[in-house]
Formats: C-alpha cells, sequence, structure tokens
C-alpha cells in the first residue's frame, strides 16, 4: 500500500520505521525554534505534511513509547484520528503528564502513525444481543490475571 505526503515545509520529515517490523512510522516536529511543553500543558505540533489515505483506511497517531514512559509525554486526545478524506496538516497535540517541563527540538520524534483498516459499517438497532461467557461483566470481570 501506497500513501501519499505532500511536504508543506521544506524541513518536514516523512514518516519512517526505526525498523523493519516497526507498526508504528515516527512523525517528526517541523517546529524551526524548540519548544517547550510544561506540566498540564497540551500544545499543538506541526509535522509540516499533508496526507492522502487510500479509502477504507484511518491514521492513528500513537505516543512514542519513550517518550510517555520516560516523560509524560502522550497525545493530548490519547489517540489522533485521521481520516481518508482529510488534506490539511497534520498536527500532533502533545500533553505534558510529568511534574517536568519538555522541550521539543526542531525535527524530534514526537508521535507514531499507524495506518489501519477503517471498513465503512452501519449502526443497527436489535431487540437484545447474543449472550457470551463474558456477558455485561464490566472492567476487571475475567479476573486479575
Amino acid at each position: 500500500m501506497t500513501v501519499l505526503f505532500q511536504k508543506l515545509d521544506p524541513s518536514a520529515q516523512l514518516p519512517r520505521r526505526a525498523t523493519a517490523s516497526s507498526a508504528g512510522y515516527d512523525l517528526c516536529a517541523c517546529v524551526r525554534q524548540p519548544v517547550t511543553v510544561e506540566p498540564g500543558q497540551t500544545v499543538s505540533i506541526p509535522t509540516g505534511l499533508a496526507m492522502a489515505l487510500p479509502q477504507g483506511y484511518g491514521g492513528f497517531i500513537f505516543a512514542r513509547s519513550g517518550l510517555g514512559i520516560r516523560h509524560g509525554i502522550v497525545p493530548g486526545n490519547c489517540v489522533g484520528v485521521i481520516d481518508a478524506d482529510y488534506r490539511g496538516e497534520v498536527l500532533v497535540g502533545l500533553h505534558n503528564h510529568s511534574d517536568a517541563p519538555y522541550t521539543i527540538q526542531p525535527g524530534d520524534r514526537i508521535a507514531q502513525l499507524v495506518v489501519l483498516a477503517a471498513p465503512a459499517w452501519e449502526a443497527q438497532e436489535v431487540r437484545s444481543l447474543d449472550d457470551t461467557d463474558r456477558g455485561a461483566g464490566g472492567l476487571g470481570s475475567t479476573g486479575s490475571r
């Protein structure tokens, strides 16, 4: 599959995988100056890219593990969703969950993009649903291990 990207800024970097088996492609900050994300703050970081996803697919922006675990820097909306018909700049909203400021440098890898099938579906109302072993059991209902 090919995903088309347009550089909106000459310094923008195309998404790339860290290894041949990486599911996510790194998105890089396309900023001219460092941007500091203060504790509890959310900032919108441009990538300098627009994209055209194939029909039936969506782009999903996830945290980079190292930024999230080591620094508390994660997408502000948990997972960003890019629709196949969106042609504007891909922006990454980053939130700082830590108690220390974090500075994003130009070109830093800030998130990862995963392209997944997103088929169209219809909602259909029914009187009842089929039974399963779990049933209506919610959070923790399948045990702690």
